[in-house]
């Protein structure tokens, strides 16, 4: 099973992606989750001590250099397009409680599209990911998707819209399934988060268009609270984890027809 989880900023993103991963070990699965969000805070979520020492791979220029043959942060030069990256989610992964986590880093040149040394290697390893790896993948995105692209999309199972009861979240939602759709990432799925009643459900129900919803998670001030003592947002919500569980079984269920 291979998620990409994107959304705008605040709707729950990171929080869905460290749900989903506990629920998926819960179930026995091998868990690698991948924070391509540039603010990011994944590790903190799903509970890693000292995340801010996990480096992220866009930042590693020597390993860039090495499997590409160029430097960081040149554009144009001649360098290898499809770098050696198969051992590197078992090189540079930590692991916390059954649950791996890479970091990818932001490319700060050129743009997030570049065609850069950079920029290379984590399309490649992206791919590699999608495409050969056997774990479960949860990709925790930015409202972008830059990280994939044509030669990858095919291979996500599903990508999560999360959205939050709101304009805003809607006109996010609608702008990533426009970039979905120039890559053919035709499959998609939403989850309402910070719902506060039936009222909100509505709303959602409503206003989603081209996205269908696949589930809700409830407004609980032990998610803030989790956040403020840096602890993951599963901890004392079990019952969450069950709700991303049954969002799981259904995808899987989907899948299968």
């Amino acid at each position: 099973m291979k998620l990409a989880i994107s959304g705008k900023g605040g709707v729950g993103k990171t929080t869905l992606t460290a749900l989903f991963a506990k629920a998926f070990t819960k179930r026995g699965y091998r868990v690698l989750a991948i924070d391509a969000d540039p603010d990011a805070n994944l590790a903190a979520a799903l509970g890693f001590p000292n995340p801010e020492t996990i480096r992220p791979i866009a930042e590693m220029a020597e390993l860039i250099e090495e499997r590409t043959g160029a430097k960081p942060g040149t554009v144009g030069s001649v360098f290898r397009m499809n770098p050696k990256v198969d051992d590197l989610p078992d090189k540079l992964s930590a692991e916390v409680d059954g649950i791996r986590l890479m970091r990818m880093g932001t490319v700060k040149k050129g743009g997030g599209g570049c065609i850069c040394p950079e920029s290379t290697l984590l399309r490649a390893l992206v791919q590699h990911l999608l495409v050969e790896r056997t774990d479960v993948v949860l990709m925790d995105m930015e409202a972008g998707i830059e990280h994939l692209g044509r030669g990858t999309s095919e291979f996500v199972d599903r990508l999560i819209v999360v959205l939050e009861p709101g304009k805003r979240s809607l006109e996010t939602a609608e702008k990533i399934r426009e970039l979905a759709e120039d890559i053919h990432l035709l499959k998609l799925g939403a989850v309402g988060n910070k719902i506060r009643g039936p009222e909100d459900e509505a709303f959602l129900e409503k206003n989603v268009k081209g996205i269908p919803l696949l589930g809700f998670l409830p407004y609980r001030d032990s998610i803030i609270r989790a956040d403020m003592d840096a602890r993951p947002p599963f901890e004392g919500s079990e019952d969450l984890v069950e709700l991303a569980d049954e969002i799981i079984e259904k995808i899987i269920q989907e899948q299968g027809k």
